[in-house]
């Protein structure tokens, strides 16, 4: 099928082929290349041709949208959710608000270990249903891409279920979905004295099971204090890399805890957190082409501190965000709403947060020369928003979907 959006007002992100970057950093985040009153073809569920309306040839489409007043642009790249679980936690928000920590809500039981309990007593197919509805719902907020993490079952039967429903998803979702091996996210109760065996389950019985059913892209664990030591996740990382499982971990939400220095000597594809991050942090980024992921929804959620993006990106590095979705610390996957967040409270520009969403947010998936920018060849994963009047709107408006459709594949979804 051929598309063609005609009248674009603005046809933002765009790259000539001649000219393809991988991420962007430093500086370089604050521009969006752009075309003010465009044109754009698609054609076999790929981006075609693109241009100005006024050298725009004469074509056959088989369906035409006028985009007067509207911008489009890549869909955004979500590199690190944990979409699939099994029930909200609304208690211990309320928990939260009468003054108990994330910290201490887990000792007692809940967090990770709560939505393992309930994970484990839903059936693979309810799990799915749900799942499925949450995808749909991302998606129509203009997430054209996605990581999904396992996790929340602790036991072998229970990861294998999670991955399982993530590979369902991947089959039969329009957009490429990414999934990430998570069962070291927090040890279970019963291992809670044998913390050793439960590494050892990982690494013996669960990963081979996982890499036999080829059911994940990515290894990762939760390197905090409380959670996952630095010498616990080299080896759960060393057992990853030879499955062929790259790494891609939690590091530094909480506490300066040596997450992002391991990540970058396992050269991980990305470092996810990061509210804990200083000049080791930085130098250490520096060192590798690990991706500093920031996850600012969670922080706002929890109510801790933010992360240091403006350090970050002044220092010359590229950022990503992410939403983290999950149903304990940021039962959300609003991508825009993400922006506002970053923009709001990370001190980011407009153009920096797009950057770090489209872009860099497909580098952390290693999906950057399929998606994340306009240009010739890569997946037509495309927004058209709302009738607005710029880029920056699309924080500003906070609360409000801007997208009006999207295409995924080449089709209008």
């Amino acid at each position: 099928m051929r598309i063609l959006i005609t009248n674009i007002k603005q046809l933002c992100q765009v790259e000539d082929n001649t000219n393809r970057r991988s991420t962007v950093s430093g500086k370089d985040m604050a521009s969006i290349p752009c075309i003010d009153n465009a044109w754009l073809l698609v054609a076999k569920g790929i981006i075609h041709s693109y241009g100005s309306m006024s050298d725009m040839p004469e074509m056959n489409a088989d369906k035409t949208i006028d985009a007067t007043g509207r911008l489009v642009l890549p869909a955004w790249c979500d590199s690190h959710t944990h979409l699939v679980f099994a029930a909200a936690r609304e208690q211990e928000f309320v928990d939260r608000i009468k003054g108990l920590s994330y910290e201490e809500i887990a000792r007692r039981g809940g967090g990770i270990l709560n939505s393992a309990k309930r994970l484990n007593e839903t059936s693979e197919e309810e799990l799915y249903e749900q799942s499925l509805v949450r995808l749909h719902e991302v998606m129509a907020q203009g997430t054209g891409a996605i990581e999904i993490k396992s996790g929340y079952g602790l036991n072998t039967e229970a990861e294998l279920k999670m991955l399982r429903v993530i590979r369902k998803l991947k089959e039969n979702a329009p957009i490429p979905v990414k999934a990430s091996f998570l069962a070291a996210h927090a040890y279970p109760i019963e291992y809670k004295e044998n913390k050793e065996a439960y590494i050892k389950l990982i690494i013996d019985e669960m990963l081979p099971k996982v890499a036999n059913e080829g059911l994940a892209d990515y290894m990762d664990a939760f390197c905090e204090e409380g959670f996952f030591s630095v010498a616990d996740t080299e080896r759960l990382l060393e057992a990853g890399w030879k499955y062929g499982l790259k790494p891609k971990i939690h590091a530094n939400q909480l506490h300066y805890s040596g997450g992002v220095q391991v990540g970058v000597k396992y050269k991980a594809v990305s470092v996810d957190h990061l509210e804990c991050v200083g000049e080791a942090e930085i130098e250490s980024l520096k060192s590798g082409n690990t991706m500093p992921t920031l996850l600012p929804a969670a922080a706002f959620f929890l109510g801790i501190q933010y992360q240091p993006a403006r350090k970050i990106i002044d220092e010359g590095l590229p950022v990503c965000l992410a939403t983290d979705y999950n149903p304990g610390s940021c039962p959300s996957g609003n991508v825009p709403l993400l922006l506002t967040i970053s923009c709001t409270q990370l001190n980011m520009t407009p153009e920096e947060a797009v950057n770090a969403v489209t872009l860099n947010g497909a580098a952390a998936l290693e999906l950057e020369n399929e998606l994340g920018t306009i240009s010739i060849g890569k997946i037509a994963n495309l927004i058209i928003t709302k009738k607005i009047p710029s880029l920056a709107h699309i924080p500003y408006d906070f609360g409000n979907n801007p997208v009006e459709n999207v295409i995924f594949r080449g089709k209008i979804c």
